[in-house]
């Protein structure tokens, strides 16, 4: 065995072959560091002194010192500074003063703690896409969200070699930049082989992060960076998490056709996990008089719904709605840790050109974090989470976080999201009613993290409605994913010359305004009349769209309405209604999701306006959207009432009704006869007042859901 695989051999150091030592030349470690004493004497103060105490008491188990940058830079300026400049030397320089300093416990047991440093300043914390070839060597921070997270493997610490020829060992300490292995034995024989069982391992794990969506501008792409960490901090974060990181640029290999290009990566001494969101949309003190400005204005939801796609003409209903869901409900925490989503989620489905892909691609411009998937080209990896083997996890397994958990406090657009597959739509199950979503496979059994909305886009089964049918016979959407949604909406291509001229007026508006504006910026020609502008106008978004997104981002960082006794009484009133209608006629026509959902969205709404109450304009918005909603889709039209069991089963009260019926005329005439006529049983339906039509497809229901059969052609038997 000649120890290759132990260490990181590949990820770090020289990128040379293993480092030949003469064993009589190799120097003791730190002898010569010139930081040592300035450590002891900052370990030794009081409070450092207790902390290195409570460790001694609780080492091995904890095995970490943890030292505050703030704390060194107190005590010695110039020490900080050669800590960021020369972070190997410094730590080494600070683990073996922990050592020297006098406590009773230490007498007990060998005491080899890690010290790691946090808190660096925000001057020392860059971007991740801002990290250069001038921050090699030295010790910075940086923040981001975990994108993967390798299983924990052993990394090689000390190692014991053999010579293969006299059986002669020898210890060399591994001091993390490349393999070491002796340079010749006493025998003079250079072939040596790794004593596993001698040797000292620790833990190790990779990681990547992703820089925090919130941050990026435009259509920036998110960038990523590999993080190694090792011994008690692995295991300490998990996908989906917002970590901040301290550590030390390292350089990989360049690859063989590139012999002068490096990757990088960061070894990791400190991380910590951060709940604080759209930390990273910057909002100064103009910023904030210009939100509260807007708030005020009594025309502010009508601004937002012109905001959001103005090319897009119409669609206010479903426009109000997301905007209500971009400032979101509020997240409670109730005694018991039982938790309460303020996600709002939305599913627009709509006859193909009708611009639903464009109000998603618009929300994902605003939305201050956001992430914009196909469900064609998604799987449930790609928006959950999963745990696979590749490359990144060098042999072992890999959890990955998907759309949905890198999303996590912010929004995912899902367009097409009725080609997924069904395995992919299960895993949304639990992702949008819990905001989390659990992950099995190869012993590893992991909870995510997605707290997040979710804006999805889908079609008709046969491309257009039938508005004639069911709107469930005409989706591809299972009743259960559906009613996962606050807020559902049909978007009607519809025939009508006065609407088609208005479009029409609109989109060429839209056209010709691009075509002006690329000739003056291009080609130079023309001027900017005042009929330009006004046409311009109309295609523009009154509030500019970073604007907008320190909006939303203000709102949802500072307001946390509470429901006010009329919005109470208002939206109880408006639920127990619904209820009653349902028992009236024997169905449901609300759940005690729709309350909750109407909560949400009074809750989205008083934020628009900045109110730390929801007032009765906020539930009637509420009430009048989830309305629209029920009545759009889960109307019976055959009796004109809403009825919420449409999304649970698929089936309105009266298509039940007419099965049951169907079902009790073949079971009646089966006591008469051996097997029934189709025939009877349409004519029998008839008289009872069901079309011929809809008999027939309800005898095919019953025969796919086995409840009857077909003997011989044109008969029917009851099972």
């Amino acid at each position: 065995m000649d120890g290759e695989g132990f260490g990181y051999e590949e990820a770090k150091g020289s990128f040379q072959k293993p480092e030949e030592t003469e064993i009589a030349q190799t120097p003791l470690k730190g002898a010569a560091n010139p930081f040592i004493p300035k450590f002891e004497e900052f370990f030794s103060t009081l409070e450092y002194k207790k902390k290195i105490e409570k460790l001694a008491h609780e080492y091995p188990q904890n095995r970490s010192l943890i030292v505050d940058y703030n704390d060194v830079d107190s005590f010695d300026y110039q020490l900080a500074e050669e800590l960021m400049a020369h972070p190997d030397l410094l730590i080494e320089a600070a683990e073996l003063a922990v050592q020297k300093i006098e406590v009773p416990v230490l007498q007990m047991e060998k005491f080899t703690p890690n010290v790691r440093f946090r808190g660096l300043p925000k001057d020392k914390t860059p971007l991740v896409r801002d990290i250069s070839a001038a921050q090699l060597g030295k010790l910075f921070a940086v923040e981001g969200v975990i994108r993967q997270v390798t299983e924990v493997m052993p990394k090689l610490k000390s190692a014991t070699w053999r010579c293969k020829r006299c059986g002669n060992q020898y210890v060399l300490e591994q001091d993390g930049h490349q393999q070491r292995k002796p340079a010749f034995c006493n025998c003079k024989h250079r072939d040596f082989e790794l004593v596993p069982e001698e040797s000292t391992f620790v833990d190790y794990q990779k990681i990547q992060i992703q820089e925090p969506l919130e941050s990026l501008k435009g259509s920036e792409q998110a960038v990523n960076l590999d993080v190694y960490i090792e011994d008690d901090f692995v295991n300490r974060v998990y996908p989906g998490n917002r970590t901040q990181l301290t550590g030390i640029l390292r350089l990989y290999p360049p690859n063989k056709d590139k012999k002068n290009v490096y990757g990088r990566y960061l070894e990791a001494i400190h991380l910590e996990e951060t709940e604080k969101e759209f930390e990273d949309v910057t909002i100064n003190e103009e910023d904030e008089v210009k939100i509260k400005e807007i708030a005020k204005n009594p025309k502010i939801y009508d601004i937002l719904i012109q905001s959001i796609a103005p090319t897009i003409h119409g669609h206010e209903i479903a426009k109000e709605s997301i905007s209500l869901q971009l400032f979101g409900g509020v997240k409670k925490t109730l005694p018991g840790d039982m938790k309460i989503r303020g996600n709002i989620h939305v599913l627009l489905v709509g006859d193909p050109g009708t611009g639903k892909s464009i109000l998603l691609q618009a929300t994902d411009k605003i939305a201050p974090k956001s992430v914009y998937v196909s469900g064609k080209g998604s799987s449930s990896a790609g928006l959950t989470a999963s745990a696979v083997k590749d490359d990144f996890g060098e042999g072992g397994w890999t959890l990955k976080a998907g759309a949905l958990v890198l999303a996590s406090g912010g929004m995912v657009m899902v367009d097409e999201f009725d080609k997924m597959e069904p395995e992919d739509r299960s895993a949304m199950h639990e992702a949008m009613e819990q905001g989390m979503v659990s992950v099995a496979k190869a012993g590893m059994v992991t909870r995510f993290k997605t707290d997040t909305s979710v804006l999805a886009a889908a079609n008709p089964k046969l491309s257009r409605f039938d508005k004639f049918k069911p709107f469930f016979e005409q989706i591809d959407l299972p009743p259960s994913l559906i009613s996962r949604f606050d807020l559902f909406f049909m978007i009607h291509d519809t025939l009508n010359k006065d609407r088609d001229e208005m479009i029409a007026k609109h989109i060429l508006t839209s056209h010709k305004v691009g075509e002006q504006m690329l000739q003056l910026q291009r080609a130079g020609k023309g001027t900017y009349t005042e009929e330009m502008k006004q046409m311009e106008e109309k295609v523009t978004p009154i509030i500019d769209t970073e604007l907008l997104r320190k909006y939303i981002s203000y709102s949802r960082q500072r307001v946390f309405p509470i429901l006010s006794m009329e919005a109470t009484q208002l939206i109880q009133d408006f639920y127990v209604g619904l209820r009653d209608q349902g028992r009236q006629q024997g169905s449901y026509a609300a759940t005690a999701r729709q309350l909750e959902g109407l909560v949400r969205l009074a809750e989205a709404s008083a934020r628009v306006r900045l109110s730390d109450e929801v007032m009765r304009e906020d539930a009637d918005r509420a009430i009048r959207l989830v309305r629209a909603s029920l009545e759009d889709v889960v109307k019976d039209p055959e009796t004109g009432r809403i009825d919420i069991d449409i999304v649970t089963s698929g089936q309105t009260q009266s298509s039940r009704d007419h099965m049951r019926t169907i079902t009790d005329i073949i079971k009646s005439k089966s006591k008469e006869m051996d097997k029934v006529p189709i025939q009877d049983v349409v004519a029998e339906a008839l008289s009872r007042g069901i079309e011929e039509e809809k008999v027939r497809d309800i005898i095919s229901k019953l025969k796919k859901a086995g409840d009857i059969y077909e003997p011989s052609h044109g008969f029917l038997k009851a099972m």
